[in-house]
This record gives C-alpha cells, structure tokens and sequence, in this order.
C-alpha cells in the first residue's frame, strides 16, 4: 500500500449478520443470535412480518426479545394489524409478554394443580388421557411458559402416578373410516377414549377476537382482472362503531320465517347467544323476512317462544324488513357509484351466462337509466319478473358467488310484517351483510356452506363504504337418521309422513321437546361438540341420546309400567287382601325420606310383561317359567305353580304363582310389575308410544329416493298398558323413568280419561359406555 492511501474497507457482513445488525443489534448480540437457529429464524419472520429494513436500537431489541413460538404467534398477530399507525411499544411488549419470566418452579406447582382437577379422568383413562388438553389449560395460566418443559413435566408427573405402562395402555383407540363422503363417529368400544371436558374447563368462545380487534383484514377478494381488495376496518369506521356499541360484543341469530326450528338451529342459538353472554354481551333475535311468500306467524310466533325455551333472552327482536328504507337508499347509493344496475335476463338466461361467465347486456347501461328503473321498480311501474337489481361484481370470476348477484327482486306480494308498501325485496346476498353492518354486529357466525359467499359479502360492504364484521363460519350440524334441512322437513310434515312439527320422531327442537327431551340436553350435547370447522361430518344420534339419558338420569323418578300385560293370581294371598309397600323413586332414596318413595299396591291379581314369561326355561333367562322364582321389584319372591291356556298352547291368558311373604327366597330375575290396587279393578290403563329412528339409513340425505328410506316401524303406540297408581297425577312436561324400559315424558295428546306417555330414550347406552367425545 502506498503511503498516505485510504486503508480498504472492510468487507460487508454476511447477508444474515447484516439483517441483525440493521435493526440496531450491536455486533456481538447480533453474532450471538446467528449461533442460534431457532432465534434466528424467529427474528427473520417478525422483521419480514413487520417491514422493518432499518431500525433504530430500541426497536431491534424489542424484536430480539421474541424469543418463544407463543411470543412470536403473538408479534406477528400484532403486526399484522397495525398498519400505518405507529408501533406502540408498551402495547407491543404486553401483547406478546415481553420480559415475562415464567419460572421451572411456577409451572410445576400450577401442573400439580391442573393434574389433581383432572385426577378422576387420569385414573380411569390412564395413558389415553389428553395430555394436549392437560397442557393447554397450564397454558392458560402461563402463555409464556416453555411448552417443551410443560409437557415434559406433565409426562413426567403422569408417569409418577400411573406407573409403567400396561398392554391396555399401549392398545390405539379406533379412528374414524376416512373412505366415505361424510365421515360417520365409529362405534364406541371398551377401548379407553378421553373423556369430555366439564364445562367449568371449556370455554368454546374464546377462539373469538374482541371487538377493538377488528381491524384485521377479513379476507382478500381476488378479481379475475388482477385486482384484489383487502377488506378491512379503517380506524375510523371501527372507532365509530365502538363508540355506538360501547365496545360491547353484539351477536344476532337470523333465522327465516319459513318453518320450525330444529337441533342445527339450537347450535347457532348456542354459538350466536352464547358468545354475547360469555362476553357480557348483545344478541339480537333477527328475523330474516325477506321473502314474504313463505312466511308464517305461525313460525315467527313460534321461533320466539322456542328460542326462550331453549334458555336463550335476545336483546331485542328485530325484523331485516325493519331496515327496507336503509336498504333500498344503500341500493341506489350503489347504483350511482355504477356498482349496480338494473338487469332484464330471465332466471334461465342468469343461469346460462353464469355458467359462461359472460356479463349481462344490460350490465353497462346508464347510471341515469338504472336509477329512474329502479325508482320504477320501487313503485309498482315495472311487471313482476321483468327487471331485477343486480350488484357489478365480477361476471369472469371462478367463484360464483361474485358473479352479479341479485339485490332485488319484483314480487307483487304484501309483506306479513311491512305490509303492502313495497313492490321490490331485498336478497339475502344483498341484505344479510348489511343488516349485519346496520345492527352494529360484532360478530357475524354462519355455518360453514356461507364460506364461499364471503367475498360477496365483503364486497357490498367495502364498496358501500360501511363497517364490517367479524365473519366465521363454524361446521354444520348433521345427525345419523334423520334429515335436517328445512325444505325436506316441510316436505315430511305437509305430505303428512309424519305427524306435524312438532312429530317425536322429528329433530325440529319443538319435537324433542314433546319426546321428553330437555333444552338442558340439547345445550349439553351442543356445547359437547365444541365450535368447529370440521365439515362433512355425520355425529351418530347415539351422542345425542347419551346427554338426554345423562340428564334424565339424575332428574326422572322412577315408576313402573307394564307395556303387555300377562296376568298372574297369587294364590296364597287372601281374596281382598291389599298389601301397600315403599317403592323407590330414586336409586339411593333415603329411608327416612318419605317424599323419596311413592306407595304401590300388593294384591292377589297381579301383572307381569308377556316377554318375561317362557314356557321353557334356559340358564341365561332370568325371567318366570314354570317351577321357577323370580323377584317382584320392592315386593316378595313368587313361584310359578300353574300355566292356564286358551284356545291353543301358544295362548297362555293366566299365571298362578305364589309368593314367599318371609322373603327367604332369594332369585336373581327381577321384574316389574303392576296389581289391581282393588278385587276386580283393573290398574290405571295409559297409552305408551315408543319411537325408533325415522330413518333406516344413517345418511338419508345422501339418497335419490330418501323417502323411501323412511323406517315402517319408527312409532309404535300401545293402548292397553298398565301403571302403578302414583301415575294417575302426572301432567303435561312430567318426566319418568319406567324402570327397565326407558324413560317417558307426558304427551300433549293426554286427556283426563287417559294418560299419554312417549318414550324419549331407551335405558341402554351403547354409546356412554366408552364415553363421549
């Protein structure tokens, strides 16, 4: 080198120690973080994620400390919505707990503590207990913590109280078949299976953003031009809506006037009613009335009052025809923005160039020309089926759903609800999203079939300039035997397959009601589901029944009822001698609980079920035979001494028995049974209804002919049943379990001549016993 030259410069850092040290880190910080992968790779994607090429020192090491998977989930949720505000750093750092220490200790004192709640499953399951499930809720309490050491030290401590694994343990629970189009739950086995968390330990609402979250982009609406729109909150249409909501989470449940509700619907009032109450929240009970021809008062009557049964308060009742004026002045604000037009194509030639994607001949008329049509339309002037109003979306895009939908439609029709003053009607596509935006909806959930109608729905309201929801879509309910859209309902009730909506044998929530079944039931099991995105799946109606039986369990006395009686003469018992004895109306009732047993007569005439009674005795039959003894449930062994016949030896029309008054008999059949509380009078007659399901397919839906699927033999009604006196009281919503054939419910049908009594679930849980997902 010459003397007095300029020494070289030094040579630039690799391309990775350049990107630390350009967010402000000193040489060996930034060294130091390169001789860990794992950091590096998390500072890469947050400076990626935040658009950071240059820094000062400060923020490079707010970066640095996201060191966690959690934190860094955290930072890049934050980025994502900040936008062109500047970084908040204080929020910044408590959003993604940045100097949060959770130390070995503090994680292994809340697992002991998580461990000991859940230590009832553990010791029954074993090894198949959830451990993801036992992580997340130490989680919930450290969201900092290292999650390798949680499961390490749940692993460890599972270890500690169970031991060495068993063969049991290592046996795999059966998955589900993946080969057929709706994946059907597989039957349970007595291979161990996780149970359900309590309530207290889910809280299916809490993948659901806050209202002041709502800045986030929702969706991406992708043009086949190339152009794409980011549908979004501005800060200023957001801070308006909290303003006017208080901040408060605001839900609606929207269903149509055009039939009864069934059990997809008791979710949606879960999810929609649900949320707004875990969050101290607003639900609205919304009707959407859009198309007058098909709605009833009947059903709105009705959808009210289920709704209240169903446990569920709206915050207040509201129609979409409430909003007609709004709608139609944002209609024609659209129209004037050359958003909309009027259209003259019939529902075929729609249809045709749809499927072309060829735009209308009418798509590029005036503006001037749309506006005085529409205005047109709007009075009466316009025939009906002659014009619609059509939203200029996107004719050549792959989905179908941006393809000029209709806004409008003529119908020359009085609205139930708004009268005779309109002559147009606002679409779904076109109001839903609105009325949303107009009742300041925080939240707006629909089943997972609206998914591809998103874009649509952001569209209207990005070129409306109007405030968005939070749109999420959650899986359908579809249960095995039975069909639940509203179309194939109405079909089974007005071509009188089944008996009204209100049918035992219907999922309709006023059919379930009059079976027997509870709102507690059909909460429980919905709630038991979890709020999912988990589409095409078919939840076996055994799941259902398992909730109905839990609860019924703990809340239906017992009684007894004999469905075909067989008579039997007691023929050591005194003629007239009416014995009263104490029977159960719950398991472990008391003794010194008189209201926990009602009395039931012992006499001579006494009456046992056909089927528990066999000429030819077997050692697996537990039932009467000749020479054998059986028990009477809370009375006396007795004896069969005599078979008396009728016509032929397959007409048997009388037992003689005698009892064993000491009781030093001790058989193991035990039956049910009912006697003359009289000499002479017969028991108390009741008619039973028993119901199987309606369909003998577990997915009728799936074929052409679905009615032909339907189950000859789904009701059964028996006239000539017997019931033990205490029956005679029971009244409309009374709930029984008449023991060994299920539990009952007091039908609508019931007179004061005589009782009806349906059957809402057998007592057999093939289902429970493994335990409910």
């Amino acid at each position: 080198m010459a003397t007095g030259e300029a020494p070289p410069p030094p040579p630039p850092p690799p391309p990775e120690l350049a990107s630390l040290l350009a967010i402000g880190l000193d040489q060996r910080t930034a060294e130091n973080a390169l001789a860990n992968r794992k950091v590096t790779a998390n500072l890469a994607a947050v400076i990626a994620e935040a658009g950071v090429s240059g820094c000062d020192k400060s923020v490079g090491n707010l970066l640095y400390t996201i060191k966690t998977p959690a934190q860094l989930d955290a930072a890049l949720s934050f980025l994502s919505t900040l936008g062109p505000d500047p970084l908040d750093t204080a929020k910044f750092e408590e959003t993604c707990g940045v100097g949060v220490v959770v130390s070995t200790e503090e994680i292994q004192s809340t697992v002991t503590d998580i461990l000991k709640e859940n230590m009832e499953a553990i010791v029954e399951q074993r090894y198949h207990i959830n451990v993801g499930s036992l992580c997340g809720q130490v989680r919930k309490w450290h969201p900092w913590g290292d999650a390798k050491f949680i499961k390490e030290e749940i692993d460890k401590r599972l270890t500690e109280i169970l031991g060495p694994k068993t063969e049991a343990d290592n046996v795999k629970p059966v998955k589900k078949k993946k080969e057929k189009p709706a994946k059907v739950e597989e039957k349970k086995t007595a291979v161990a299976a996780p149970a359900p968390p309590s309530e207290e330990e889910l809280n299916p609402y809490s993948i659901f953003p806050q209202p002041e979250e709502n800045l986030k982009v929702h969706t991406e609406i992708f043009f086949s031009n190339g152009n794409i729109w980011r549908a979004h909150n501005r800060k200023d249409i957001l801070e308006k809506h909290l303003k006017a909501t208080g901040g408060k989470v605001m839900t609606r449940f929207p269903p149509e006037p055009n039939g009864y509700l069934h059990i997809g619907h008791a979710k949606a009032m879960f999810i929609d009613f649900g949320l707004a109450k875990e969050r101290n929240g607003h639900c609205y009970l919304r009707f959407d009335d859009t198309n007058p021809e098909a709605e009833k008062k009947e059903y709105i009557d009705h959808i009210q009052e289920i709704v209240r049964w169903m446990g569920w308060e709206p915050y207040k009742v509201t129609y979409t025809s409430d909003y007609f004026q709004e709608l139609y002045e944002l209609a024609v604000c659209l129209i004037k923005k050359g958003l909309a037009y009027v259209d003259h194509q019939t529902p075929e030639e729609i249809k045709e160039y749809r499927e072309k994607q060829m735009n209308s001949p009418w798509r590029d008329r005036p503006i001037e020309e749309s506006l005085k049509l529409f205005e047109d339309m709007r009075h009466g002037l316009v025939a009906e089926g002659k014009a619609t109003l059509r939203m200029k979306q996107d004719m050549q895009n792959d989905n179908k759903n941006m393809a000029d939908l209709i806004a409008y439609r003529i119908k020359f029709t009085p609205h139930p609800h708004a009268g005779d003053k309109w002559f147009i009607y606002p679409s779904y596509d076109y109001a839903h999203c609105l009325v949303d935006s107009l009742e300041n909806i925080t939240h707006s959930l629909c089943t997972l079939e609206f998914d591809i109608r998103r874009p649509s729905y952001y569209w209207l309201l990005v070129a409306l300039d109007q405030y968005q929801p939070y749109v999420w879509e959650y899986s359908r309910l579809n249960i095995s035997n039975n069909v639940m859209s509203k179309r194939k309902l109405n079909r089974l009730v007005t071509e009188k397959w089944v008996d009204g909506w209100d049918d035992p044998r219907l999922l309709t929530l006023a059919g379930l009601r009059r079976r027997g079944v509870s709102s507690t039931a059909i909460n429980s099991f919905i709630r038991g589901m979890g709020i999912t995105r988990s589409d095409n799946s078919l939840i076996r109606v055994e799941r259902l029944e398992y909730h109905i039986r839990e609860e019924l369990n703990k809340v239906a006395p017992r009684a007894m009822v004999v469905l075909h009686p067989l008579k039997v003469v007691i023929t050591n018992l005194d003629y007239g001698t009416i014995i009263d004895l104490d029977a159960k109306k719950w398991p472990d009732a008391p003794g010194d609980d008189a209201s926990a047993y009602y009395k039931v007569p012992f006499s001579r005439t006494v009456y046992i079920e056909q089927s528990d009674f066999r000429v030819k005795d077997s050692k697996d039959y537990y039932g009467l035979a000749p020479g054998k003894t059986v028990l009477l449930r809370y009375a006396f062994p007795i004896k069969c001494t005599e078979v008396i016949y009728g016509d032929n030896s397959d007409n048997i029309v009388e037992i003689r028995a005698e009892y064993d008054p000491s009781k030093a008999t001790k058989p193991k059949g035990v039956l049910h049974w009912v006697a003359e509380p009289s000499p002479g009078v017969n028991p108390l007659k009741v008619e039973i209804r028993l119901f199987e399901k309606l369909f003998l397919s577990e997915n009728p839906v799936e074929l052409e002919d679905w009615l032909g699927d339907l189950n000859p033999r789904s009701k059964e009604v028996i006239k000539g049943a017997y019931a033990v006196p205490s029956l005679a009281t029971a009244a409309l919503g009374d709930k029984f379990q008449f023991e060994r054939l299920g539990y009952f419910a007091v039908d609508s049908d019931s007179t004061a001549e005589e009782l009806v009594f349906n059957r809402t679930v057998t007592l057999r849980d093939s289902y429970g016993k493994a335990g409910p997902k």
